[in-house]
């Protein structure tokens, strides 16, 4: 019975009362001088360096589709208004495929969908260490965390065309997501 129970209590994620958790915006600054690097056959070319402190609002890992080697688990985001569980219980979430949707279960929208859009992110993560991939797999959803890196473009020899990070938070659909080279993780 209690494994069962630390697989229940793991699932469920951390929760919090109401209230805006992460007040402050996401900081991105110039890569300039930053050379580019291997990783996993990758050429990674950094576009911009990127902090982010967010509410983590699901996670998904991937093996088998074509950058699961080099970004193996997704990180979907929220801060400012989407930290604050009064806002989040008004949304449903959905991960898998490379996306990360939120939808209204009602009528009513608590908040604006532009406010919603450019306060939530779908992060391919590319761990810069195995600490840091461990430490990002034993993250509970609900959690504050806290990341800092780069965020890149990813060409691989035999791809099609790169893998290039967004570089706003504002765009919806394919390529809105970030790609970002973690090399600090931590959660509150």
């Amino acid at each position: 019975l209690a494994p069962l129970l630390a697989v229940l209590w793991w699932f469920r994620g951390t929760s919090h009362p109401p209230g805006i958790l992460v007040p402050e915006e996401p900081q991105q600054s110039a890569a300039s001088g930053v050379a580019d690097w291997e990783r996993e056959g990758f050429r990674i070319h950094p576009l911009a360096y990127y902090s982010i402190r967010a509410r983590l609002l699901g996670k998904e890992s991937y093996w088998i589709d074509s950058g699961a080697k080099l970004a193996p688990v997704d990180l979907g985001v929220g801060w400012g208004p989407l930290s604050d569980s009064a806002v989040l219980d008004e949304l449903s979430w959905a991960q898998g495929n490379r996306f990360f949707e939120w939808r209204v279960p009602t009528d009513k929208m608590p908040l604006p969908f532009n406010d919603i859009n450019s306060h939530t992110a779908n992060m391919h993560i590319v761990p810069a260490t195995p600490e840091v991939m461990d430490a990002i797999r034993w993250t509970r959803t609900g959690s504050i965390i806290q990341m800092s890196g780069y965020l890149i473009e990813a060409t691989h020899p035999q791809g099609v065309k790169p893998w290039r990070s967004s570089l706003t938070r504002t765009d919806t659909g394919s390529g809105a997501c970030e790609l970002m080279w973690v090399e600090k993780f931590s959660r509150e």
